[in-house]
């Protein structure tokens, strides 16, 4: 705006002077522009040699003795040296924005492994003495003769250590403890798969449970245990946003060398300050005895592990909407 603004009086006739400036699609003007001026100079602004919009200048009127105004060489000289001048700023904002969220992206990552190190490392100390606890467990239970509060407390044991086993998994999986087994995938299958096991969930919570599977998915490259995980974590996710009901729908699409998971609900959505930690290991919005946050830390884990990518559109009131996009395998 500033160099826009100096501009028209740098002219020669400043007060029939007009200056705009198209960027990426956005239009900012100065002065008297005038789009149908029959005298007009206009520079192509370059970013990097790619050219991303243009800067023009009108000119309106005439000189007294009835002549129309003209341009200087000097002025189209100026012209062009202020739309190089643009170009560069942008640049260097650009660049100045990329190293930022490089760094960012660094300090992110380095946290997720020093905590994955951290994680996996606890889920090893906690394996051996669940085990011991969820196999004693097991065998009191089949002690002939047992009272039923004994039996009862026995069963409450079991249950709990198989919760811990599967908090200790996805412990695991997040700090990068279980490899990937990969192998040639239908997608569309893995889903019908894993919706077998959260179908009775979803009626519980009377969510209605969608699904839009493209016909003639290319296979994938992936783990299919791993992939469960994701998409059981998604619809377990998008089933708690909706305490009232809702619907819950999952599709998949193929555009050129890319398969995409698209997971939707029509729950309680996110705020934006709580949309910007979801990824984070530990963060949750539950309460602490109702869930770990870990498991859209471990969704994130394993799309990247795949070499995919995943996103995320929320708004409080309107739902939650994740897409993950997949490489295909030729």
């Amino acid at each position: 705006r500033e160099i826009l603004a100096i501009i028209p009086p740098s002219f020669q006739h400043p007060e029939s002077t007009g200056v705009r400036l198209l960027l990426d699609g956005d239009v900012l003007i100065s002065g008297k522009f005038a789009p149908e001026a029959s005298c007009r100079l206009e520079q192509e602004v370059l970013v990097q040699r790619v050219k991303r919009g243009h800067l023009s200048v009108s000119l309106s009127g005439q000189a007294e003795d009835g002549s129309p105004y003209a341009f200087l060489p000097t002025e189209s000289e100026l012209l062009g040296a202020l739309a190089k001048h643009v170009g560069w700023i942008i640049a260097k904002r650009e660049a100045l924005s990329t190293k930022r969220n490089l760094e960012r992206q660094l300090q992110h990552a380095d946290r997720l492994a020093k905590i994955g190190q951290f994680a996996a490392g606890v889920a090893h100390e906690l394996n051996e003495p669940l085990a011991n606890i969820l196999g004693f467990a097991q065998l009191a239970e089949q002690t002939p003769g047992l009272a039923e509060q004994v039996r009862k407390d026995l069963d409450s044991i079991i249950k709990a250590a198989l919760h811990s086993r599967e908090v200790i998994k996805k412990l695991m999986i997040f700090g990068r403890q279980v490899p990937l087994q990969k192998t040639l995938v239908d997608l569309n299958q893995v889903i019908r798969d894993s919706l077998y096991f959260i179908e009775m969930s979803a009626s519980r919570g009377k969510v209605e449970v969608r699904t839009e599977l493209a016909e003639g998915l290319p296979a994938i490259m992936a783990d299919p245990q791993h992939l469960k995980q994701v998409i059981v974590n998604l619809v377990v996710n998008g089933i708690h946003a909706m305490p009232g009901g809702g619907v819950l729908t999952l599709q998949t699409q193929s555009f050129n060398d890319d398969v995409y998971l698209l997971v939707s609900d029509t729950g309680v959505g996110m705020a934006p300050e709580v949309l910007r930690q979801i990824f984070n290991p530990f963060f949750t919005t539950k309460d602490v005895d109702q869930g770990t946050g870990l498991g859209l830390a471990v969704v994130h884990g394993i799309v990247h592990a795949h070499g995919g990518i995943i996103e995320v559109e929320s708004e409080t009131g309107r739902g939650t909407r994740f897409e993950i996009t997949f490489p295909c395998s030729h």
